[in-house]
């Protein structure tokens, strides 16, 4: 499979075991991120989150 970046010219080539591959991770690769936008969270707005509940479960496993 061939490939050309939209947004910065870089361009590519890669090798797949069949056409069917070739398929699957071009259409992966070839989404807008838009298309995502409210069904993933955004990795800074959960970071927080992700401190907090490490905390909670250190606190959990210190207590026992």
């Amino acid at each position: 499979m061939h490939w050309a970046c939209e947004r910065c010219g870089e361009r590519g080539q890669k090798r797949y075991p069949s056409a069917e591959h070739a398929q699957r991770y071009a259409r992966a690769l070839d989404r807008e991120d838009s298309e995502d936008l409210g069904k993933r969270a955004p990795l800074v707005g959960l970071f927080p989150l992700r401190l907090a509940r490490a905390a909670m479960k250190r606190r959990q496993k210190t207590r026992r």
